[in-house]
């Protein structure tokens, strides 16, 4: 995707999250000299294999495992600073020594908390029945913060005095909002004050103007991969709302979420899987019944890189990949984990929704018109071949070629990567 002119290039999940973003950039990452998270926090899962090694990256972004690359966690993101310690304490105990010399923090990322984290539990329980189904990893109370104007930033580390009054602040607010949700969690402001200066320096030592560093690399024509977290259809603002995550997950948040102007941005890929899947609670139109549910979710090993929770599961849904080509200007498509269809005699695409008689091609907006709409399907034959050795697109099966082309035809968008399997050897480039 790095070609012609190519500079700034973003990967944009393109359904609910957990479409293999993290495979497809870290392959990608190969070409790019800069891989930026923009949005999200500890609440993603990026998992990556590297030969026999398995990599589950949570706030790093996977291109950390190609040495050179410089990594970016932008002003976007939320960020855990234990979490991220962990990970990197990780990746240099495996061999990785120098990752943290190669990692930007944006000074204007604001802090995951440890009341941030009680929060999330207190609301999720105090919804009952309505759980939205969070990770619990305090990700909605950042945010909150956030847009309240009351977070806490990297920045705000290297003043450790009014630092002080903030976390006094907060830890008052939090017993105040704890005590409304009737929980009996407790704040202690001095323990929090201490653990969040307890990675201060090194976190401190990591810090930037993460904008300022991209733009003069742009500016030297290097190569920047920008990359979301949780998928399209999450975004606050264009997803299945209330049961999306808590900031904008789309392509047009790249930008905004390191510090580059839109016109920074040079082509748009989208991740899907050639099914569909998705976490927690919320719509999922095209959802198959448990029973078969189940055995994609088995095939395809659906279970959250994160929370370990089982993945709903259901047939790849073209009218909910047209709304992501839209919402983020996709240039293109990677199809991942085309290899999970191999064994079954039939597939089906979701090519629209009916409702009350009539047919609905664009994805909806409300909640209600989600929750009873139904799936308009058509039916292929499968290819009952294994695609695990394809290397182009002339290896797969014509059966396999067929679904893709069907793929590329209902969304408007041209398939690039088809991915076969776990490792980096079995994403096929259609343009190689």
């Amino acid at each position: 995707m790095f070609d012609g002119d190519v500079r700034g290039l973003v990967v944009v999940g393109s359904q609910w999250g957990d479409e293999g973003k993290g495979k497809i950039v870290d392959v990608l990452a190969r070409d790019a000299d800069w891989i930026a998270r923009y949005q999200g926090g500890a609440n993603a899962g990026h998992t990556v294999r590297v030969g026999e090694d398995e990599f589950i990256l949570h706030q790093i972004p996977s291109g950390i495992l190609y040495a050179g690359k410089r990594c970016v966690l932008g002003n976007g993101m939320v960020l855990d600073p234990a979490g991220l310690f962990d990970e990197l304490d990780g990746l240099m105990e495996r061999g990785y020594e120098d990752a943290e010399e190669r990692i930007y923090v944006s000074s204007r990322a604001q802090l995951v908390l440890p009341i941030h984290k009680l929060l999330d539990r207190a609301e999720e329980e105090s919804r009952g029945a309505d759980r939205i189904g969070t990770t619990g990893r305090g990700i909605g109370a950042a945010y909150t913060d956030k847009v309240a104007r009351v977070g806490i930033r990297v920045g705000d580390l290297a003043a450790p005095d009014r630092l002080k009054e903030q976390i006094d602040a907060a830890a008052e607010r939090a017993r105040k909002r704890l005590q409304l949700l009737g929980s009996d969690l407790e704040v202690d402001g001095e323990r929090l004050f201490d653990e969040t200066m307890s990675g201060a320096e090194r976190l401190l030592a990591m810090s930037t103007d993460v904008g300022a560093v991209l733009k003069r690399a742009l500016d030297r024509d290097e190569r920047v991969l920008l990359e979301g977290a949780q998928g399209t259809m999450l975004d606050v603002d264009h997803g299945t709302y209330p049961y999306v995550t808590s900031s904008n997950t789309t392509a047009g948040a790249a930008a905004t979420g390191v510090g580059l102007g839109p016109t920074d941005v040079d082509a748009v890929l989208g991740v899907v899987k050639a099914y569909t899947t998705r976490v927690g609670a919320g719509p999922l139109p095209t959802e198959l019944p448990e029973e078969e549910a189940a055995r994609l979710r088995e095939l395809g090993a659906e279970y959250g890189a994160t929370t370990g929770r089982p993945r709903r599961t259901g047939w790849f849904d073209a009218a909910v990949v047209r709304y992501a080509g839209r919402i983020n200007g996709l240039t293109a498509l990677a199809v991942s984990k085309l290899d999970v269809l191999d064994g079954l005699p039939e597939v089906k695409l979701g090519v629209g929704y009916r409702l009350g008689g009539e047919r609905l091609d664009e994805f909806p907006a409300d909640l209600t018109t989600l929750c009873e709409m139904e799936p308009i399907y058509e039916a292929m034959p499968g290819w009952q071949a294994s695609t695990a050795e394809a290397r182009r697109v002339a290896d797969l099966p014509a059966a396999a070629r067929a679904y893709l082309d069907r793929i590329a035809e209902l969304t408007g968008r041209p398939i690039r990567y088809i991915s076969v399997g776990t490792r980096r050897k079995q994403i096929i480039d259609v343009e190689a």
